[in-house]
């Protein structure tokens, strides 16, 4: 059995676990996961030192605990973080619960002191459905109803906390699961036929066994399952095994092989809750790398349905996920994801978030159900194709992203490429951020998820017009490198090209030929770009205009010349 223990800052956690390592009433600083003295219990700290980190380590050891020990200070009783890392406990599958109310001695061992924590604690928790929530007073520091039963508190009649845990009957239907094993690898056995490696996610395997392989849905048999110490009869969940294939399928890394009475779900949009992990929030429409198990795909927030307030469990609106908080959203994918929902297998339904510049863990999530819109919709084919459209049109479709600061010149040199190619007979459509907003983008403002979405909306429509052949010229600050980096992602590689029109902000303001900076810089005006909202400038643009040094017939000319170069026209 494994157990989780997690509190706030100074609530005495650190001190406590090593005793429950140790087995013993000695105090130990040790801080890294060991195991304990009894021959079954195996226990993990949490720590937290700070700075958002206790959500992390608890989002990355909770799955794999039966059973959570929160520790509350009794001076200061529950607070905000012990709620916080209540809710996240019981999201991440935990049903089992002890609070240890810890310092009873400076507070003097008082049982009232205790009942009315334990008493709050109850009704908090209550209404998130645990099993079993028990409350006992402690003291590690003098090691009081840790490990033996503490004289000073002789009101209490109950079990010590060690006691208790060795008590507890882990919580576990991993045996009842039907088989899952998420490909890690394929290689080539010396019978020739693939070698599918993985761990396997739940239930058994035997030799002779069909299976389902998901997303495609081929069927085959298991003629083999062995490890580098040999064949094996059969496998078990948990297992890191080798299995030969009694046919010759099409299996690749990210794959499921699933039982084919006990299928997973394949779906490319999902509902689930999100822990948020990251100093910068959480946008709807960013895009970041999802990754579940072994499969690795782009995903956004399409909607944020609510967060969660910690202190009164009241599900509130919201535009954002900040630090620590929890929401409750629907998520695209790029394509099919297999999985089942966290309640049932936590390794086939937990799923983390990374940012797609830093490569860092921004965000975790629990899968509640796949979408039924995104099984209801299908692609649907067409005869006349892209490459129909723009031989018709005797062109190559391309989009050119022209990004820049407000004033930099982008829908000046935009609007003269786009006649000039028009002059030379090429069918072009100018996607301008001002004449956007004034139709399909007008129910959007100015924040930062506002600008999400906004691009977001710019990039399908403009995919949607190199679809149809045409050389769409693209006129926005777009001022996130992610956001561009998204749109470039919706296109073939040689399709798109970022122009980086590369205006210092001082020649901006100088141009001002809307008064914005001016408005801007007193005030009247929030959340603009260059002031008080960031422009990432690109890194590796594909063409960079000095808008500064050159006119706008000197930079169209140059477009001109780059576009015959790559053959657009």
């Amino acid at each position: 059995m494994r157990f989780l223990t997690g509190g706030g800052a100074g609530s005495g956690k650190t001190t406590l676990a090593s005793q429950l390592l140790a087995g013993s009433p000695q105090v130990n600083d040790r801080q890294e996961p060991a195991p304990a003295s009894g021959a079954e219990r195996n226990f993990i700290c949490a720590d937290e030192p700070g700075d958002g980190q206790w959500t992390r380590n608890m989002v990355t050891v909770a799955p794999r605990c039966d059973f959570a020990i929160l520790v509350v200070d009794a001076g200061k009783g529950v607070v905000t973080q012990t709620r916080d890392h209540c809710c996240i406990v019981k999201l991440l599958g935990i049903r089992k619960i002890a609070l240890a109310v810890n310092k009873m001695d400076l507070a003097d061992w008082s049982h009232d002191r205790f009942e009315g924590i334990a008493a709050e604690f109850m009704n908090f928790s209550e209404p998130l459905g645990f099993e079993e929530v028990i409350a006992i007073p402690v003291s590690a520091a003098q090691g009081a109803n840790v490990i033996t039963p503490g004289t000073q508190m002789p009101w209490y009649k109950g079990a010590t906390l060690l006691a208790h845990l060795d008590a507890a009957d882990a919580v576990s239907n991993q045996a009842a699961r039907p088989f899952r094993m998420p490909v890690q690898s394929v290689s080539e056995p010396d019978s020739g036929r693939s070698g599918v490696v993985g761990t396997l996610a739940g239930g058994v395997l035997h030799p002779g066994d069909e299976v389902v392989v998901l997303p495609a849905g081929n069927r085959t048999k298991i003629a083999r399952i062995f490890t580098h110490d040999g064949d094996l009869d059969a496998a078990h969940t948990g297992d890191a095994v080798t299995l030969t294939l009694a046919d010759k399928i099409e299996v690749s890394r990210g794959d499921v092989l699933c039982a084919p009475d006990g299928q997973a779900e394949v779906s490319d949009q999902i509902a689930a809750n999100v822990i948020w992990m990251d100093t910068a929030p959480m946008l709807p429409g960013r895009n970041y790398d999802f990754r579940c198990g072994d499969q690795t795909m782009a995903a956004s927030v399409s909607t944020l349905k609510h967060k969660l307030n910690v202190d009164t469990l009241e599900h509130q609106a919201a535009t954002k996920l900040v630090l620590n908080e929890i929401g409750y959203c629907n998520l695209s994918l790029s394509r099919a994801l297999v999985f089942d929902p966290y309640a049932r297998n936590r390794e086939m339904g937990g799923f983390t978030l990374v940012d797609r510049q830093t490569n860092d863990v921004v965000g975790a999530g629990m899968i509640e159900f796949g979408l039924r819109r995104a099984t209801n919709i299908q692609w649907q084919a067409l005869q006349i194709d892209k490459s129909v459209r723009a031989g018709l049109k005797d062109q190559k479709p391309c989009a050119l992203w022209f990004t820049g600061l407000s004033g930099s010149g982008k829908s000046t040199v935009a609007s003269l490429l786009e006649k000039r190619l028009h002059e030379r007979g090429r069918h072009t459509y100018v996607l301008d951020g001002d004449n956007v907003r004034h139709g399909l983008n007008k129910d959007l403002g100015f924040t930062d998820a506002d600008r999400v979405e906004n691009i977001r909306r710019v990039a399908e429509t403009a995919r949607l017009f190199v679809d149809a052949g045409l050389i769409v010229l693209v006129s926005f600050i777009s001022p996130f490198r992610s956001e561009r980096r998204m749109a470039r992602g919706l296109f073939k590689k040689s399709e798109f090209l970022e122009v980086f029109v590369d205006t210092p902000i001082e020649v901006c303001e100088q141009r001002d030929p809307k008064g914005l900076y001016k408005k801007a810089r007193a005030g009247e005006i929030r959340n603009f770009t260059g002031i008080d909202s960031a422009y990432e400038k690109p890194e590796r643009a594909d063409i960079t205009l000095a808008a500064d040094k050159l006119s706008p017939d000197e930079l169209v000319a140059m477009l001109i010349s780059r576009l015959e170069e790559l053959g657009f026209i």
